[in-house]
Formats: structure tokens, sequence, C-alpha cells
């Protein structure tokens, strides 16, 4: 493996340099899903909801404040300011989404930078290999395609790095996807309890 690495030729080591980055955002970022998924309590959010529609906003605050759940949070955050309920909402749904958001623009720049870093190994080794034929070795076309083979490396690990971090970046944008919809359906709710 180590031999391959070094054949693929200088730019497999930016490539090797996105794929730790990819890996290590991708970890803390699965963790951090993985987390909020099991800190979820709709029960909070329900009751939060019960204690509007019987007007005991100070205890749906309340539930907000002590709950770990971040629907539940964010509602507790917003009913403080009743008058303004929208712009609050708004507000701390977007420091909350700001969280699940934190790490993809690092996947999304591998994911694109690293087939372009692979391709450029490929040009930057076809073009050394194809110098072999103006030098009249024309007697050594081993060489020279051995050259090729060896340009392609680069292309395949940046494509393989770019396939395993599309995994990841498409999951936690699904995450974010939901708990933006959650936010939503919330703040909806709470806000028609509010104007009764």
């Amino acid at each position: 493996m180590l031999e391959l690495f070094i054949k693929g030729g200088p730019l497999m080591w930016p490539l090797l340099l996105a794929s730790v980055c990819a890996l290590s955002v991708a970890i803390e970022r699965l963790w951090f899903a993985a987390s909020q998924s099991l800190s979820r309590n709709r029960a909070d959010v329900a009751q939060m909801l019960s204690d509007l529609e019987q007007g005991k906003t100070e205890e749906a605050v309340r539930v907000g404040d002590a709950s770990k759940d971040f629907v539940a949070r964010v509602l507790g955050i917003a009913l403080k300011h009743p008058a303004a309920f929208p712009e609050a909402m708004l507000a701390a749904a977007s420091a909350e989404l700001n969280r699940y958001h934190r790490g993809l623009a690092v996947l999304d720049t591998v994911i694109t930078l690293a087939p372009l870093l692979g391709l450029l190994g490929t040009v930057t080794g076809m073009i050394s290999s194809f110098s072999l034929l103006g030098g009249a070795e024309l007697g050594a076309p081993a060489a020279i395609t051995g050259g090729i083979a060896e340009a392609l490396i680069a292309t395949a690990f940046g494509l393989g790095v770019a396939i395993t971090a599309l995994i990841p970046f498409n999951f936690l944008n699904a995450r974010q996807e939901s708990a933006r919809a959650e936010l939503q359906e919330a703040a909806s709710r709470a806000e028609l309890l509010l104007k009764k």
C-alpha cells in the first residue's frame, strides 16, 4: 500500500491530507448527530405545547430551559419573547441549525477537491511519461505505459476520497433538513397557540 501511495506522485500528499480532514470531520459530525438523536425528548415539546394551550407560558419556558431536546430549547428561548415570537424563534433556530451545519463546508470542499487533485496528479504523471517519448527511448514502451498506470493511481485515490466523503455529507445534510423541519413544525404550532 505504501509503495502504491509513493508511485502516485507528489500530489498524493495533499490527497492524504484531504482524506484525513474529511475523516476527522465526518467522525466528529456523526458523533454529534448521534448525540443529538439520543438526547431527543419529544415529550418535552409536547408538554410545552400543552402548557401553551392552557396559557401557561412560564411553565413552558421552564420545561424548555431544563430540556436537552434541541426543539424544546429553541421553543423555550423564543417563548421568553412572546411579543416578538417569530423573530425570536427564527434567531434561536438559526443558532441551533448552525451547530448542525458546522464542518459540512469542509466535507463539501474535499468532495470537490479530491477528484481534481487526482486528475492533476494524472496529468502531471502523463506529462512525465510522454516526456520519455522525446528522449529517443522509443524502444521502452513498458516504461511509458507503466508511467501512465502509475499516473492513474492519483485519480483512483482522489475518487475514492470523494466517494467516501460523499456518504456522510449527504447523511448529515439530511439530518440538518430534518432538524429544520422539526423546528418549523414546532414553531408553527406554538405560534398558533400563542395567538389563541
